[in-house]
């Protein structure tokens, strides 16, 4: 948890030097990188099919855009406020986008948590001021959100054909080359010129905040199992207020903080009561 909310300041610090579209690619090639002693100390056979293949493509796309909304969110606002909104809103609209795909039926608890959370959301947003809203960074953020409730219902599907580990690698192949095509014509050794302070943000970025973490988290589920690993995503949001605060020296805002810790109420109470 620790790993991926410092991955915010980290992205922060890269928004500065070099266009989306070069750091986009580095990410998902030095990710993909970083994945192959895991792959060999992993040591598990690798199954692909029709329907592995689709999971895949789709996270790999919805990946990419995640990594766009993110970028232009951070480049425009606070890397803590991203961060915060987008960790605890993610989880409200993934919550609704399995009950609406798959009309689940739902508990009054989580019928609370969904007001609370719909609170929080206001509150995090600041749609009490709409222009903040259309003229700032959070509607990256909300889109951001959008898009991970989408990558998670995927993944969580897509566990009972493939290991998560060989998805993950998978998608960073595919958001590899992807991004590539895209970021051909643009200076993509350009990173080669950069300083020491974009390379460290970079390699934690690409390896420790996504390789590492996510694959202490599979490992985590396993032995704790995921319900228990789960909950402590509760801990992203203060580790990415906390690092965006040294690293960046961003303000601690209120309404960050307040919408926040209501929006972590709000995904305790969804998942308090978990479908069946």
């Amino acid at each position: 948890m620790f790993l991926w909310g410092g991955g915010w300041s980290a992205l922060k610090i890269l928004t500065y030097e070099l266009p989306m579209e070069v750091i986009v690619f580095w990410r998902f090639f030095l990710m993909s990188l970083a994945f192959l002693p895991i792959l060999y100390l992993f040591k598990q056979p690798i199954k692909l099919n029709s329907t592995n293949v689709k999971y895949i493509a789709a996270s790999s796309v919805l990946n990419i855009t995640f990594m766009i909304f993110s970028f232009l969110g951070i480049k425009y606002g606070y890397a803590g406020a991203g961060s915060v909104i987008i960790t605890t809103i993610s989880p409200v609209m993934t919550f609704l986008l399995v009950a609406i795909l798959f009309k689940k039926r739902l508990r009054n608890i989580q019928y609370f948590g969904l007001f609370i959370g719909v609170v929080g959301g206001f509150i995090l947003l600041q749609l009490g001021d709409i222009s903040l809203f259309f003229n700032g960074s959070n509607i990256y953020f909300l889109l951001c959100a959008l898009t991970w409730a989408g990558v998670t219902v995927l993944a969580q599907h897509s566990s009972k054909h493939i290991h998560p580990v060989h998805y993950s690698f998978f998608i960073s192949v595919i958001a590899t080359m992807s991004s590539f095509i895209y970021a051909y014509s643009s200076p993509l050794l350009s990173v080669f010129t950069q300083g020491l302070d974009f390379w460290i943000a970079l390699i934690y970025l690409a390896v420790l905040g996504q390789t590492v973490a996510t694959t202490i988290f599979f490992m985590a589920s396993g032995k704790l199992g995921s319900e228990k690993t789960s909950s402590f995503m509760f801990l992203v949001p203060i580790f990415a207020l906390l690092s965006a605060w040294i690293v960046l020296d961003e303000p601690m805002q209120m309404h960050i903080i307040i919408g926040g810790i209501i929006s972590l109420i709000a995904v305790y109470f969804i998942n308090k009561k978990s479908f069946t």
